[in-house]
């Protein structure tokens, strides 16, 4: 699996989902450590999924031939 498939499978859904996670943090009511670092954790994964969403995987074609 190369990198851009990598990158296309997981790093950018991951990306998202810590995102996500970054906002439940900021909502929940529970847990004060949760809510200290939440913009940590949503900005971490806002900068993951702009790197990562513009690494996308060659054409089936041009991986053929590499």
């Amino acid at each position: 699996m190369t990198f851009r498939q990598l990158s296309a499978k997981y790093l950018e859904p991951g990306s998202m989902w810590l995102m996500v996670l970054g906002i439940v943090f900021l909502c929940q009511p529970w847990s004060r450590l949760l809510h200290l670092y939440s913009v940590t954790v949503t900005l971490a994964g806002l900068v993951g999924f702009s790197i990562f969403s513009k690494i996308k995987p060659l054409p089936e074609d041009d991986q053929e031939r590499a």
